[in-house]
């Protein structure tokens, strides 16, 4: 990554296509997370879901790699992979977010 502290997973291809399933950021940002004794998801803090234009997005903060560098190895792996678009960014806002 470069100098951005933080990067988004856009919802469509490097060729403009759309990825589907229409629910892949909530699966993704599942799996970055964990399950708890209840057994319900607890959402990693540094991925979050997001909406850009419309569209379900992840954005991923690149201190990750400090304490679980697989995890964003796996997320860009993922996006590369797919052939997703990925963009570097400064911190969002909420607001910035659509949340």
């Amino acid at each position: 990554m470069g100098s951005s502290e933080q990067f988004i997973i856009r919802s469509f291809t490097k060729d403009g296509q759309r990825f589907r399933p229409s629910d892949w950021a909530q699966r993704l940002a599942s799996v970055a997370g964990l399950t708890d004794s209840g057994g319900r998801i607890r959402f990693n803090p540094k991925v979050r879901v997001i909406t850009i234009d419309g569209a379900n997005c992840v954005l991923v903060d690149v201190s990750l790699e400090q304490n679980e560098p697989m995890l964003l190895k796996f997320l860009l792996d993922f996006a590369r992979t797919n052939n997703l678009v990925t963009e570097e960014v400064q911190p969002l806002t909420a607001e910035a977010c659509g949340r």
